[in-house]
């Protein structure tokens, strides 16, 4: 089956759109046919960043027309790599998280993306989740344990940092703390999308009482399953940043210091020196960080080819996409918390 995930993260870097290939049902194989991001236009990432405040009519619309917008996408994506999709599998953007009110949100009609594409789309897949008492977070661990179990852990740097290894025979998974969401807000102030190779960081000192101010931070200490969303970063994260009067350099400096030391916090649950952990998303490209991670992390850290280090979520969403439609579970209760496992997400079928 060919299925394009999209995704877009909480960074609002862009869309990653990715055309897949799977084979199987036991054992899945998969080849990444083509990949590409798609960056914000100003336009859609003001409307992201400020979504949350409107009304429920101008929301619904906005919804229906950032479903289009992804369905455009998906079609020049399409017709430009010469390829047919069976399938659409969109994660959408996330624009409220609170599974301990029981409810989720992603922004991005299926029904307007199936029928701007004329392909099967399937959405929406951490509603079903969250209902049944789990965070709907994070949901790739499945993908992890199925397409990349050769490694120890998966290690995923985006706009949140989250983690997942087997332990007793579960798939574990949460989230570590906020990586690109900080790190690009503070790059911007210097006039950069993102602090490119951690050189801004770089230059920068460490500063003790922020370093320590954040791993005092309530969520560090709570046990797993446990997710974040950006209402927890704007409330308990950010305002520590805003606070501290050490230069912008100092804080990106402290903060990688910061991302690097909870990293090696969650694999004390589970480590020996030969442990291998994959390192993808935006963070792995951070030179400055990844010389951190070497420092207060004592595993192998392997960095993959470029495809998965920028697509490993597109990539699976699509296989999310495409365990959905077999019918399979592609949410694991061991990692949200939820009553059992399910198979989560809306279908939208194209005759």
């Amino acid at each position: 089956m060919k299925v394009v995930g999209i995704m877009s993260g909480t960074s609002l870097d862009g869309v990653d759109l990715a055309l897949v290939e799977f084979e199987g049902v036991q054992t899945i194989s998969f080849q990444i046919l083509a990949a590409e991001t798609v960056p914000y236009p100003d336009v859609w990432s003001k409307r992201l960043k400020t979504c949350n405040g409107l009304s429920a009519e101008e929301f619904l619309k906005l919804h229906n027309e950032y479903g289009n917008y992804l369905g455009d996408l998906c079609k020049v994506f399409i017709k430009k790599n010469n390829s047919e999709a069976e399938v659409i599998a969109s994660h959408g953007h996330t624009i409220f998280h609170q599974p301990d009110n029981r409810f989720t949100f992603q922004l991005g009609s299926g029904a307007c993306i199936a029928a701007t594409t004329g392909v099967t789309t399937v959405s929406d897949f951490r509603s079903l989740d969250v209902a049944l008492g789990g965070q709907g977070a994070p949901l790739v661990p499945i993908g992890d344990r199925l397409l990349f179990g050769e490694y120890d852990y998966c290690l995923n740097l985006g706009g949140f940092g989250n983690i997942s290894f087997e332990k007793t025979g579960e798939r574990i998974a949460f989230d570590c703390c906020p990586v690109n969401m900080i790190l690009n807000l503070l790059a911007n102030e210097r006039g950069f999308d993102f602090d490119k190779n951690g050189n801004l960081s770089a230059s920068g000192s460490f500063n003790q009482e922020l370093f320590d101010n954040l791993n005092r931070i309530k969520f560090y200490h709570q046990s797993y399953p446990k997710s974040l969303g950006a209402e927890w970063f704007k409330s308990e994260f950010l305002p520590l940043i805003e606070q501290s009067k050490i230069t912008l350099e100092d804080k990106l400096h402290t903060l990688c210091h910061h991302i690097a030391y909870q990293v090696s916090k969650c694999l004390l649950l589970k480590h020996t020196d030969h442990s291998k952990m994959l390192v993808t998303g935006g963070g792995a490209r951070n030179t400055f960080l990844q010389q951190l991670m070497k420092q207060y992390c004592s595993v192998q850290i392997i960095i993959p080819e470029e495809r998965i280090v920028d697509f490993k979520e597109a990539l699976i969403f699509a296989f999310l996409g495409y365990l959905r439609i077999a019918e399979m579970p592609n949410s694991l209760s061991s990692v949200t918390g939820a009553a059992s496992n399910s198979t989560g997400g809306s279908v939208f079928v194209m005759k």
